[in-house]
């Protein structure tokens, strides 16, 4: 008989709901989790009820207001436990002693205070939780069972559904032992506790996890069902679409319910002075990270719901046999970013095939290796869902590239604040681990890197002069021409030092080896594709919340002045440097829009309001680090390399952009009203 009918003949797809702890008093946060959970539509939450923290200064006051507070939305499955006070609980103040008996208790006395809010209680089984600590209690368990089955008993007594949780389906020892003392007896549920690709090193899949857990169960004669009442996947290493793929494969198991770790990532700041929770592997579970940005997975599942994630699950890395296609490809790093999936975009309409290497981190690279994929086919648009730090994923993408664009970056100056060594990492690190790749190959095929015009630092040795709603230089061939290439780098941001190291290391990499790659100082790129927001790509930020009716701010006073570029005119750009690789190659381009399409943040924002017919809302808030008040390329170099020239002025590229935006909100409106999320 299949697990799926010895589990009661669950259909396909378990009841699908999160694990979320919370610390006592933990309002706000419990509020915020609760708004993340009806957005991805979750009906059912486990969580903690602990003996420790019951008796911590306001701990039943505390659990008084959450569990009532959680029942009203959701399913609640408390998980009771013994385990020391919770993370954040001052040092000095414990639970009274706890033997062993005391546990049936305790669940006694929660019964008695909370039970009205939940229909179903898990027994914590902490002793078999090994991968933890140790608290084996005896080693023939007689101890543990007896405590479990008087609390089960006691639970069933009460008219809940009892479920004991910890068992890992690798340890079949511990259901012998457990079973031939009769705990087994007591027990409608066994919650399975697994997080494959994180802590399993011996594990063989769910097929075999719920094979060898309901053969254990058979043996006792127990007709106990299998859920998952703990699993997870940590993205500790930045593998965001593995948690994805994770996740969907749970759902794949005969399970009738699985809870998974979802709301938020846990702060390392929560951890408690004796070092809990210190392993980096725990800090990174949830479908939001510690600065509350969704992930893949929550951007996925908010958006589509499960449909969603599964329809990206499948864009799994293809087998390198997959790829053996006659002709060479264009490897795109970063290739479902926005400039990427332009590029992709023209090679694909003019016949050609790519490989997109991405990591999908960025919000919106889902939905355009969606559409990369669903229009053009997997036989033209390879996949390596990846970081560019993964040298073996760079080594399965490089195979069969005869051009690489590598634009894999983390592209905001405020993540880089926040996170430099993630933004170090992203940049610098990934580019080297390419360049090196690259330099392996017995052909190496031609490079290009975009950099950008933040290497020549905030310019604040250039003097202006406020003119009407822009700034301009004082100095009049600056004025004219713009910043060009004989500028001095002068790094400023750890965007800015990422960005210029990597740009410095292409261009040697060049020179010492002898290698084709070129350099594109890039200023302000926009068009299609582009999910803009404050942090970069601001053309596409001030369209699409002017779309959406919402306000905007601006940094600074927004006289700032650039030089916006539409993304057809780079695509131009970036094929002509390829091509023409011998005359470009050891050499960086300043690449913008130039003076004829100089327009300050003001202006953009009238030109806006003149195409939608009505005012945006405006805020202003300080000025940035590291932001220049006027940055304008030079792009003589370049024109006088190619003859390349922009074609598309900024009303023209604002009409196509505001037209894109508009027709996404009427495909999404649409998609919604027929009842996909």
């Amino acid at each position: 008989m299949t697990p799926a009918a010895r589990n009661g003949g669950a259909p396909p797809g378990p009841e699908l709901g999160v694990v979320e702890w919370f610390l006592v008093g933990e309002r706000e946060r419990a509020e915020r989790v609760l708004a993340d959970l009806r957005a991805l539509g979750v009906r059912h939450l486990r969580t903690g009820l602990s003996w420790a923290d019951w008796h911590v200064p306001g701990g039943p006051d505390w659990y008084h207001w959450l569990f009532p507070r959680l029942a009203r939305e959701l399913e609640v499955l408390p998980c009771m436990h013994y385990t020391p006070p919770s993370i954040g609980v001052a040092p000095d103040v414990s639970a009274p002693p706890l033997r062993l008996r005391d546990y049936a208790d305790f669940v006694a006395l929660m019964l008695e205070e909370l039970g009205e809010h939940f229909a179903d209680v898990e027994l914590w089984n902490e002793p078999n939780n090994l991968s933890d600590w140790d608290w084996r209690i005896d080693t023939d368990w007689s101890a543990f069972v007896e405590m479990a089955g008087d609390a089960a008993a006691w639970a069933r007594r009460n008219g809940k559904r009892v479920v004991l949780g910890g068992p890992s389906p690798l340890d079949e020892g511990w259901f012998d032992a457990v079973g031939r003392k009769g705990l087994l007896e007591h027990v409608d549920v066994v919650g399975l506790h697994a997080f494959p690709g994180t802590w399993e090193p011996h594990w063989r899949g769910w097929d075999d996890a719920f094979a060898r857990t309901r053969a254990a169960l058979d043996r006792h004669g127990s007709t106990s069902e299998i859920w998952i009442t703990e699993t997870g996947f940590s993205t500790w290493r930045g593998d965001e679409h593995s948690q994805l793929r994770t996740l969907v494969d749970t759902l794949a198991t005969p399970a009738r319910r699985v809870y998974w770790y979802a709301a938020e990532d846990l702060d390392a700041a929560r951890t408690t002075p004796d070092g809990h929770h210190a392993d980096e592997r725990d800090y990174h579970f949830g479908i939001r990270d510690t600065r509350g940005r969704p992930k893949l997975l929550g951007r996925a599942w908010a958006e589509g719901g499960i449909p969603l994630v599964r329809r990206l699950a499948a864009l799994a890395p293809d087998p390198p046999q997959a790829r053996r296609h006659p002709g060479p490809t264009t490897l795109i790093t970063g290739g479902a970013g926005f400039v990427g999936t332009n590029v992709a975009e023209r090679v694909l309409r003019d016949g050609g095939r790519v490989t997109i290497l991405d990591s999908l981190a960025r919000p919106g690279a889902e939905r355009n290796l969606l559409w990369l994929r669903e229009t053009y086919g997997a036989e033209r648009v390879s996949v390596e869902i990846a970081d560019v730090r993964d040298p073996f994923a760079v080594r399965r993408a490089l195979a069969g590239a005869g051009r690489v664009l590598h634009l894999a970056a983390q592209v905001a100056v405020t993540t880089s604040l926040d996170d430099p060594h993630g933004d170090f990492g992203a940049n610098l690190a990934g580019t080297l681990n390419l360049l090196e790749e690259w330099r392996r190959l017995d052909d190496p095929p031609p490079l290009l890197f975009t950099s950008t015009n933040k290497v020549y630092g905030a310019l604040g040795d250039v003097e202006l002069a406020r003119v009407d709603d822009r700034w301009e230089p004082v100095d009049e061939e600056l004025r004219a021409r713009g910043v060009d290439e004989r500028r001095p780098l002068d790094f400023c941001t750890p965007y800015g030092c990422s960005k210029g190291g990597a740009d410095q290391y292409v261009l040697d990499w060049a020179k010492t080896y002898g290698l084709p790659a070129t350099v594109f100082r890039m200023s302000c790129i926009y068009g299609p594709h582009q999910h803009g927001n404050e942090d970069q790509g601001w053309v596409a930020h001030f369209v699409l919340r002017a779309l959406r009716g919402e306000p905007v701010t601006i940094y600074g006073d927004g006289a700032q002045v650039r030089d916006v570029l539409f993304v057809e005119d780079l695509v131009d750009a970036m094929a002509l440097a390829l091509d023409g690789i011998e005359t470009t190659e050891g050499l960086a381009f300043n690449i913008g829009g130039g003076p004829e399409n100089a327009v300050s943040l003001l202006e953009v924002v009238r030109l806006i309001e003149a195409q939608l017919g009505e005012p945006l809302e405006l805020s202003f808030a300080e000025e940035r680090a590291g932001d220049q008040r006027y940055y304008v390329s030079d792009t003589r170099r370049f024109r006088a390399v190619t003859g390349w020239a922009p074609e598309v002025g900024v009303a023209e590229g604002l009409e196509r952009l505001v037209a894109w935006a508009s027709a996404r909100r009427r495909a999404r409106a649409g998609a919604a009203a027929r009842g996909g999320r």
